[in-house]
């Protein structure tokens, strides 16, 4: 079932950029794009450590409705999709990349655990936000 778009009133800018990334995943998703350029699914699942098939399709749909993502489907049998940022998912990611830098100063200052993923040249900039 499709969500309604959330339209506003907003109480400020934080809220509007929240509604479109609320839940766990959503951040995690557009990091993953971004390391990564193009995904399938299956390799989305293995990129993120935890997600259940129904969360990741769920919020793929939430991000495509939003204009985060980008779902291409290739005309082929067994049939293929492929997932990408769209511009406007990669000007949010960038919006994040402060947040994300405040996240891996927490980890250390509290000592946090992180798990650990598969680590590509293409994202291994992004381990240091």
């Amino acid at each position: 079932m499709a969500r309604a778009p959330r339209c506003g009133p907003y109480i400020c800018g934080i809220d509007a950029a929240l509604d479109v990334v609320s839940g766990k995943w959503k951040g995690l998703i557009l990091w993953e794009l971004d390391a990564h350029g193009i995904r399938r699914f299956a390799e989305l699942r293995r990129g993120l450590p935890g997600v259940s098939e129904k969360m990741l399709t769920q919020h793929l749909r939430e991000m495509e409705e939003d204009g985060l993502v980008h779902r291409k489907v290739y005309a082929e049998v067994p049939p293929r999709v492929e997932y990408s940022l769209t511009e406007h998912g990669r000007t949010l990611n960038k919006a994040l990349e402060p947040l994300g830098a405040w996240g891996v100063e927490r980890i250390r200052r509290e000592g946090a655990g992180v798990v650990e993923v598969e680590v590509t040249e293409a994202s291994h900039s992004r381990q240091d936000r």
